[in-house]
């Protein structure tokens, strides 16, 4: 198992969380807007912050992909 993939995990169970969403809403908003591929890649910086900035991050990168 890739060391990203439970912190994926807290990502999508905190995102849930937080927006009040079921597993399913996220995972296909999270499918729609590449935001896995996006963790994976900033894991060596994200990791190491706290999960409202985390939440705030991946709110922010939603947004700029909305605006493509």
């Amino acid at each position: 198992m890739s060391k990203e993939l439970p912190f994926m995990i807290l990502c999508v169970e905190e995102y849930k969380n937080q927006k009040g969403m079921s597993g399913k809403e996220v995972i296909e908003l999270f499918n729609r807007y590449s935001v896995c591929e996006y963790i994976v890649s900033f894991y060596d910086f994200l990791h190491t912050t706290g999960m409202k900035y985390i939440i705030d991050d991946i709110d922010s990168y939603i947004k700029s992909q909305q605006a493509v």
